[in-house]
């Protein structure tokens, strides 16, 4: 038995073997469509921070509509729009009533100036803002529908 043995290990033996080749699956390291797995990844983390932001966005915005829907906040627009009106109103009897009315006036309104003049035939109202600019409207007296109680028949 120990002659099988030793015969066994003289015979030559045929042995096929190829080359051993070390590939990765992931085309960061391959290389193989390695183009469409980065954009594969650019897109995910673009969708990931526009959600982010998105999130965020809604959040301050859903904060900015329950601070706006208080109580106060609602009380406080009522009454500016109360004096914006009054004002407007103080404004036209001064610019339309010959009697109790003057000839012109100016005012400020949160750093606008407001200047008016009632020429007689028309009434010239000037607004300057802030930056500057100048707007300016002339409003012709009795042309429509506008005019003084002699004028009327009151």
């Amino acid at each position: 038995m120990m002659r099988l043995i030793k015969l066994f290990f003289l015979l030559p033996a045929v042995c096929a073997a190829s080359d051993l080749v070390q590939t990765f699956k992931n085309p960061s390291f391959s290389g193989v469509g390695a183009s469409a797995h980065y954009l594969t990844i650019d897109e995910q983390e673009r969708t990931r921070k526009k959600a982010i932001a998105d999130d965020i966005e809604a959040k301050l915005n859903e904060i900015e509509r329950d601070a706006d829907n208080t109580t106060l906040a609602k009380f406080l627009r009522n009454i500016e729009s109360r004096i914006f009106s009054q004002l407007s109103r103080d404004l036209v009897e001064a610019l339309f009533n010959s009697e109790t009315g003057g000839t012109g006036g100016s005012f400020d309104l949160d750093g606008n100036i407001i200047q008016f003049i009632n020429t007689g035939d028309e009434i010239i109202l000037t607004i300057t803002d802030i930056d500057g600019g100048i707007t300016e409207i002339r409003i012709p007296v009795g042309t429509f529908g506008i005019c003084s109680t002699d004028d009327c028949g009151i």
